[in-house]
């Protein structure tokens, strides 16, 4: 009987012992995942405070969350990034700052753009290439493989232009490494609206992005809510509330 009461008393107390270590090591994952978690915040918040960017980009910013949407992308310094439908050039020059002056970021626009030159005429960035592409031939083959595409509020306007956006998808899902992510952020159309009011609301529904993304070879790998309005009714053209519509948020993967 005292044996295996001893017995008993050494196992509780591994048991015990096991516990206590399993604890601590949760706790230390818990501490690192927060440094890790927390150490983007202040380099994006960084790239966000550049004093390179245009007083229009910081007005801007409260509708783009800029820090929202840095920390949705997961872009690094060091990445090669490629900026599609790049406009005047906002989310590419955000885009630059983080990948930092290791990293690349290429604007590709369809047709010469006066703002975006303007912009890079003011404050040069080294590690912005302009790319004067067709959206059918977004990457030229010859490039390195992108560690991310981001295709900003744009897509819908893209519905509109006589392209094979299939053709598209193909040339953005090639142009990136495999691993690699593409992210996209458009004004949300009613479920079930399609492609329907592309061209009238300046918007389209979410779940037709992700059909003719995943078609390509794509796969959603998440969601994001911070820029989602639930005031919206997503009945007015989403030009004239700019700042204040439902927008969908996706990161896709290339397996």
């Amino acid at each position: 009987m005292l044996h295996k009461t001893w017995v008993n008393r050494m196992t509780n107390s591994r048991v015990a012992d096991w516990a206590r270590l399993v604890t601590m090591a949760l706790v230390c994952c818990c501490v690192f995942a927060s440094k890790s978690e927390a150490a983007p915040d202040a380099a994006y918040q960084t790239a966000i405070d550049s004093p390179i960017r245009t007083e229009k980009d910081r007005t801007m910013d409260a509708s783009r969350r800029p820090i929202d949407f840095l920390t949705f992308t997961q872009v690094k310094p060091g990445m090669t990034v490629l900026d599609v439908a790049a406009g005047a050039g906002y989310t590419s020059q955000l885009l630059a700052l983080a990948v930092g002056p290791q990293g690349k970021l290429f604007a590709q626009i369809s047709k010469p753009s006066a703002a975006l030159d303007a912009r890079l005429s003011v404050h040069p960035q080294s590690n912005i290439k302009v790319l004067i592409q067709s959206f059918e031939e977004v990457y030229p083959s010859d490039l390195p493989k992108a560690d991310m595409v981001t295709l900003v509020l744009s897509y819908h306007d893209i519905v509109n232009l006589p392209i094979d956006r299939t053709k598209m998808n193909l040339a953005i899902f090639n142009a990136l490494k495999i691993g690699g992510h593409l992210v996209i952020l458009d004004h949300a159309a009613t479920e079930g609206a399609g492609l329907t009011v592309t061209a009238s609301l300046h918007r389209i529904d979410e779940q037709t992005v992700i059909q003719e993304l995943t078609k390509v070879g794509f796969k959603l790998e998440a969601k994001s809510i911070a820029w989602r309005n639930a005031a919206d009714t997503r009945e007015v053209q989403s030009t004239k509330m700019e700042t204040t519509s439902d927008r969908f948020a996706l990161r896709f993967v290339k397996p």
